[in-house]
């Protein structure tokens, strides 16, 4: 590599991180040196205790997954270092008389959580870089300020003295707060990496990530308050249940990830027979997806869109002379039909993604003019039928189809240009104008 190629090659992998991104990693990294620098100079209090949560963060960091979605979280540590920020005490064994609660004080300060936390992510982050799997420092960087939040909030209140159900009161409500503190930032962070609306982003995460979130803080406040009572043999018996947490959400993410493996390997059964040109059907899902974000569509819908848009031309193995360069917009409207039916067909077999077969069914009915019978009294003409509304994910698949079928992997302007004029043109009854639009903001901008 020359030293001309190397700036380039940098510019590219920072070109991946957002200005959210930096900006929250910046935040946090600006709390680790403040947090460092005042536990170097007073020196770490309660060492042994700090040491056995650091170590528990560092595990959890060394087990963290990835969800749905490409959401790193890491639930074991997050739930020590929380647990690390809502501790009041360590046990009753050596309390001094009159010690509120009757343990010994936890007197950690919140900088103190923050440089315990960040010493033990480092450290758990460690075999991951040794191996060449680089952490994601924004996510990193949310899970430290989540803590933070939770540090700076709570660690002041229990030097007010407050009765014990009061404690457990503040500890709740921090727990929430947190929790949406760190939905929050995920939201805004996704729709500005992913450009979908912040709407759509707060929702995804929230169903992506509150079970998970409920489950690490209930733990947390569990740690907390069993460390408190028992001292730090409770630490590792309370764990446990993030742990089986962990292990119930790392099986579910896992499924998800072989269904769409699985998927995206029986999409290319049409381009290794040479029904399709390779690379068709990978282009029309990032076209396709790209065009769900712009017209809102939910994470769940988007999934669905992308399954359906990898086998959208699966019923072509059922022709007995493939149609040239496997471009279905060239052929007859009662074939497109046909080979949509039968994809379907085909996709209806799993027993799983029939809301698939329904979309890919759907994708080759043009805009306005399909037409289906509906029970009616009248027997005149027309009576008792209605328009066929394709759904929207099909209507988003067939757009994407005649553009990549006339297009194919030319990065050609003009000829994209000219595809997006003829498609305007038609949109008045074959295509959605809308995902027209949505087709050309995307392709102008190439975010796909």
């Amino acid at each position: 590599m020359t030293g001309a190629q190397l700036p380039a090659r940098e510019r590219a992998a920072w070109q991946t991180i957002d200005s959210g991104q930096l900006l929250l990693i910046a935040t946090a990294g600006l709390f680790v040196v403040v947090a460092v620098t005042q536990v170097a100079a007073v020196g770490l209090r309660q060492p042994n205790i700090a040491v056995i949560f650091g170590v528990l963060i560092a595990l959890g960091e060394l087990f963290r997954m990835v969800m749905p979605g490409n959401r790193e979280v890491a639930p074991i540590a997050s739930a020590g270092a929380i647990g690390y920020a809502l501790l009041v005490g360590i046990g009753p064994e050596g309390a001094p008389p009159g010690a509120p609660l009757g343990v010994v004080p936890a007197v950690h300060s919140p900088l103190q959580v923050v440089a315990v936390t960040a010493a033990g992510m480092l450290v758990g982050s460690l075999p991951h870089v040794a191996v060449g799997r680089t952490p994601r420092l924004d996510a990193m960087a949310r899970r430290l300020f989540t803590v933070s939040v939770v540090a700076l909030c709570f660690r002041p209140v229990i030097t007010l003295g407050l009765a014990w159900q009061l404690v457990l009161a503040v500890m709740g409500l921090v727990v929430i707060v947190s929790c949406f503190t760190d939905v929050v930032i995920a939201a805004l962070i996704r729709a500005e990496a992913v450009r979908a609306r912040l709407g759509i982003a707060l929702r995804d995460e929230f169903a992506a990530k509150m079970a998970l979130c409920a489950a690490t803080g209930a733990t947390a406040m569990l740690i907390a308050v069993a460390t408190t009572a028992m001292g730090e043999a409770a630490l590792l018996i309370f764990t446990v249940p993030i742990l089986v947490t962990q292990f119930a959400f790392r099986r579910y993410a896992g499924i998800r990830a072989t269904y769409l493996q699985t998927v995206r390997a029986l999409s290319r059964v049409t381009e290794v027979g040479g029904y399709v040109e390779t690379g068709h059907s990978r282009r029309v899902s990032r076209l396709s997806v790209a065009m769900g974000r712009e017209l809102g569509m939910s994470e769940e819908e988007l999934l669905e869109l992308e399954y359906a848009a990898l086998m959208h031309d699966i019923g072509q193995l059922s022709l007995g002379d493939p149609i040239p360069g496997g471009a279905t917009v060239l052929a007859s409207p009662a074939e497109q039909r046909r080979i949509a039916e039968l994809g379907a067909e085909v996709i209806k077999q799993t027993g799983v993604l029939d809301r698939v077969a329904h979309i890919v069914q759907l994708s080759s009915h043009p805009y306005r003019t399909g037409r289906e019978a509906t029970p009616g009294p009248s027997t005149a003409p027309g009576a008792g039928e209605r328009p066929v509304a394709p759904p929207l994910a099909g209507r988003i698949i067939k757009v994407a189809n005649a553009y990549d079928d006339l297009v194919g992997d030319s990065a050609d302007r003009d000829r994209g240009a000219a595809v997006l004029e003829r498609l305007r043109l038609d949109s008045a009854a074959e295509y959605d104008p809308t995902v027209v639009e949505a087709l050309s903001r995307v392709v102008d901008r190439r975010h796909y």
